[in-house]
C-alpha cells in the first residue's frame, strides 16, 4: 500500500504557492507530486485551517462520559453480578444514553470488570464426579464375541 507524503512536503508546496509566481499545477510539477495532489492539499488547508494531514481514526468511537463510567464502576462494586443487559438498562434509564450490547460489553472491558454471570447461557453440563472415582454407565457392558 503506498505511503501517504509527510507533512514537511505538503508545507513546503503550499508556502511555495503562497509566495506566488507559478500556478498550483506548475509547483506540482516542480515538487514531483500530481495536480491532483496539490488540489486536494490546498482544499483541505482552505477547509481546515493547517497544512497538515488529518490523521483518520477508523471505527465508531465510544464516547461514555466519564460521570456514566464512575456509575458503572458503582453498579459493579455493589453488586458485582450485573448482566450486560442490566448494565444497558440502567446506563439508558439514569444517563439517558442508548448502547448497544456490543458497546456495554467494550465499556465493561475497557473499565476492567468482569461479568460474573450471564442469564443467556444454559447451566453447566459437567457432571459430578462419582464417589468412587469410576465412570458410571447405564448399559452393561456387551457380551465377548470371541469364541473359545
Amino acid at each position: 500500500m503506498a505511503r501517504a507524503y509527510d507533512d514537511d512536503l505538503r508545507r513546503k508546496l503550499l508556502a511555495a504557492y503562497d509566495r506566488g509566481g507559478a500556478t498550483l499545477g506548475e509547483w506540482a510539477e516542480r515538487f514531483g507530486v500530481s495536480r491532483g495532489w496539490a488540489w486536494k492539499v490546498s482544499a483541505q488547508r482552505k477547509h481546515s485551517g493547517q497544512a497538515e494531514r488529518v490523521r483518520n481514526r477508523t471505527g465508531r468511537k465510544l464516547r461514555t462520559p466519564p460521570e456514566v463510567q464512575r456509575q458503572v464502576i458503582g453498579w459493579f462494586a455493589a453488586q458485582p453480578d450485573l448482566t450486560l443487559r442490566e448494565v444497558q438498562e440502567r446506563i439508558e434509564r439514569q444517563a439517558r444514553i442508548s448502547l448497544s450490547l456490543s458497546r456495554v460489553w467494550h465499556l465493561v472491558r475497557r473499565l476492567g470488570l468482569r461479568l460474573k454471570k450471564s442469564r443467556s447461557m444454559p447451566p453447566s453440563a459437567t457432571r459430578k464426579p462419582t464417589g468412587s472415582g469410576g465412570c458410571r454407565s447405564s448399559k452393561p457392558s456387551a457380551p465377548s464375541r470371541r469364541r473359545s
